[in-house]
């Protein structure tokens, strides 16, 4: 059974958030912190800081919470958002201890800056239709998406939810115009959420977690556009070996329990 939430609290990175052209607000990333409140013992860290994709905020959450309790003294703070904004965050020089992404393609610039050495894939997440409750515009499938009368919401196509949704509709030969192109999945969804917009392309792991405010609609073109998470423990994390224990716990038999509780597919 999940552990009980605990309180979170804001954190304030000293690098200043990427805008992405075209995604949005351009508001700053989510944060969130597991706290624990005894000190760390015996010299270990006493703080872990993970940079992770928007979409696996619940999963997260949870293993930071189980990391919390099996590491007294320790706490994990996170910061969720769009994958692309957090790995030009870490190559700035963000403080970070692991890395998720969403996709190869973004892990790939952290990578790229010798910040992080052999990712590992650990899950994989693909899209579906989210459309209010209801469905008011009585969307059925991916061409639909085409009417103009059909007001669509999807990722900007720099992050990672975007550039599938791009191969899905290029997949289909579906050609949309988006009222909206969103910083990352999590603002994509509320838009559906709150009714601004008639559909939107996000993973079928945040229709789940919306909690039945949004209703799903799978497609087949989706199969063609399937992202592949990659997670690393960042190279120098001042968290030292605790960086990586934390992706050992992702990685772990208990972890794989938690993301595929919360949709997403073995790798």
């Amino acid at each position: 059974m999940p552990l009980r939430r605990l309180a979170r609290r804001a954190i304030a990175l000293p690098v200043a958030l990427a805008v992405l052209t075209g995604c949005g607000s351009g508001e700053p990333a989510a944060t969130s912190t597991a706290s624990g409140s005894a000190p760390a013992a015996g010299g270990a860290a006493a703080e872990v800081t993970v940079f992770a994709a928007a979409s696996l905020t619940g999963a997260f959450t949870e293993l930071g919470e189980a990391f919390e309790a099996a590491h007294p003294g320790v706490k994990v703070t996170f910061n969720f958002g769009s994958s692309a904004t957090l790995a030009q965050q870490i190559a700035q020089g963000a403080p970070a201890d692991v890395f998720a992404a969403a996709s190869p393609a973004t892990m790939k610039t952290v990578t790229d800056a010798s910040l992080a050495a052999s990712p590992t894939v650990f899950v994989r997440n693909r899209l579906r239709i989210a459309v209010p409750a209801g469905n008011p515009a009585g969307v059925d499938e991916l061409k639909d998406l085409a009417d103009a009368r059909v007001k669509v919401a999807l990722c900007a196509v720099q992050v990672p939810c975007g550039a599938a949704a791009v191969k899905a509709l290029d997949a289909a030969g579906v050609k949309v115009t988006p009222v909206t192109l969103e910083r990352d999945v999590k603002a994509t969804l509320t838009k559906v959420a709150l009714g601004e917009v008639d559909a939107a392309l996000v993973y079928a792991t945040d229709v789940q977690a919306s909690g039945g405010k949004v209703e799903g609609i799978d497609f087949p073109e989706a199969e063609q556009a399937v992202n592949d998470y990659p997670i690393a423990a960042l190279t120098g994390a001042p968290a030292g070996p605790a960086a990586q224990r934390f992706v050992d716990l992702v990685l772990s038999p208990q972890g794989r329990d938690v993301l595929t509780e919360a949709g997403f597919q073995a790798p």
